[in-house]
């Protein structure tokens, strides 16, 4: 005979209160995560960014409830009695739309499921984008004072498509396409509308990197192809920078770490080769790889590098004296002497390899490697170059001094946010002439 459950007697006026404890209970779990987290704050910088994330997590949940509710809402409306977008407000849809990557045809019933909108609506939109007059159907907002209006826009626009792009680099990126803006006019724009978040100040290395010689005078590099930096970084693949035998026991080689060997050149910072390896390499491995890049580019004048053992043993000085090369070694009190090639390593990582699961194969690798070596070369100002990019240095191309496109003589502009490879980590940015 089954038995019957407990009764649990509950007080007479239990419904009338259960709403309200509701409320309570998630007010407290509220209050318990805050407190905690404020305590987390005060130890390490690993727990400090644990917790940072799961605020964020949980914020982003949040802002997830608020917008079903309020598609719930507008979802009740029949789709004819529903208000119509204005047209800045179309341009920002298909704005978002390109920056998701919603490109293709399927993807217009993805974006109209989103905005509650039908597919035809959004194709419509898009066929109509180049119309220009008062009857346009998409179009730019209206400024009051065109230039400061105009190009704020495309500043706040470029900030939100790019918001790892800092003032610095808007301004260098807009200066490329076209449009000079100075530092300060795109971060007064940026705290108009957008919060600008605290820029990491970024030391590209001085325009004369320091390497210690057997004299102590420092190195300059005087024009391309002269000076080259070389160093070693560790990758961590996908498989993680650790192993669960063993605790605290880290393997630095593959199958879970990459060994990336890379070529700067000091003046441009360009750089001119790359080499994987799947362990610590011996001096052999690297006198192999400078050899491949020196009968590509010529050998230089000098090369700077730590004082490693693929650097300090006698064979590599040999190699250097056979080649013509003058050997330098950083000093060990400095890390002045190889900040070129320390500061590329620390954009190839914050950049490109902490925003991808690295592979496990070499060839995939090196694809990717060769991706984004393409993009910093051609595409991505540098601050250290005022604005140029290493291969426009490296080639000799003179410095912009001023803007090809006006914006007080041009009624329309639009941006145009291109993506190397078709990678969204690799961005390219034009300013094109609207019709």
């Amino acid at each position: 005979m089954a038995r019957k459950a407990p009764r649990i007697p509950l007080p007479k006026d239990w419904p009338s209160h259960v709403k309200t404890g509701i409320l309570h209970v998630i007010s407290l779990a509220q209050v318990a995560l805050t407190a905690a987290r404020a305590r987390t704050k005060k130890r390490g910088v690993v727990a400090r960014l644990r917790a940072k994330v799961e605020e964020q997590a949980g914020e982003i949940s949040l802002l997830w409830v608020e917008l079903a509710l309020k598609d719930l809402r507008m979802g009740r409306v029949k789709p004819r009695r529903r208000p119509h977008y204005r047209g800045t407000e179309r341009l920002r849809i298909l704005e978002l739309k390109a920056a998701r990557g919603w490109s293709r045809g399927w993807s217009k019933a993805q974006a109209a499921e989103h905005l509650l909108l039908r597919p035809a609506t959004i194709a419509e939109w898009t066929k109509r984008l180049d119309e220009d007059g008062a009857d346009a159907l998409v179009h730019t907002p209206e400024p009051i004072n065109r230039f400061p209006d105009f190009v704020r826009h495309i500043v706040m626009r470029l900030k939100v498509l790019c918001p790892t792009m800092g003032k610095k680099r808007i301004a260098q990126t807009l200066a490329r396409a076209g449009l000079a803006l100075g530092v300060s006019t795109v971060a007064r724009m940026l705290k108009e509308r957008v919060p600008e978040d605290p820029e990491p100040q970024e030391n590209n290395g001085d325009k004369e990197s320091e390497a210690a010689t057997k004299n102590g005078a420092p190195v300059q590099a005087s024009e391309p192809n002269n000076v080259w930096q070389i160093d070693l970084t560790l990758v961590p693949t996908a498989a993680g920078f650790w192993v669960p035998w063993l605790p605290h026991s880290i393997l630095q080689l593959w199958p879970f770490t990459w060994r990336v060997a890379c070529v700067v050149d000091q003046y441009s910072r360009r750089v001119m080769g790359f080499a994987v390896f799947k362990k610590e390499p011996k001096s052999v491995d690297v006198r192999t790889f400078l050899g491949r890049v020196v009968k590509r580019h010529g050998a230089p004048k000098y090369i700077i590098s730590d004082k490693g053992g693929q650097f300090a043993c006698d064979a590599y000085k040999a190699w250097c004296d056979r080649n013509g090369i003058g050997p330098r070694y950083a000093s060990a009190e400095s890390i002045r002497g190889t900040a070129v090639i320390e500061r590329f390593f620390l954009s190839l990582k914050t950049e490109w390899l902490r925003r991808i699961l690295v592979p496990l194969n070499r060839n995939p690798l090196c694809h990717d490697l060769s991706s984004y070596l393409n993009w910093f070369a051609q595409h991505r100002p540098h601050q250290g170059l005022e604005g140029r990019t290493p291969q426009e240095v490296y080639d000799g191309v003179a410095l912009i001094e001023s803007a090809t496109l006006i914006a007080k003589k041009i009624p329309r502009t639009e941006l145009v946010v291109r993506f190397y490879g078709g990678r969204r980590q690799l961005p390219i940015v034009e300013l094109r002439r609207a019709a």
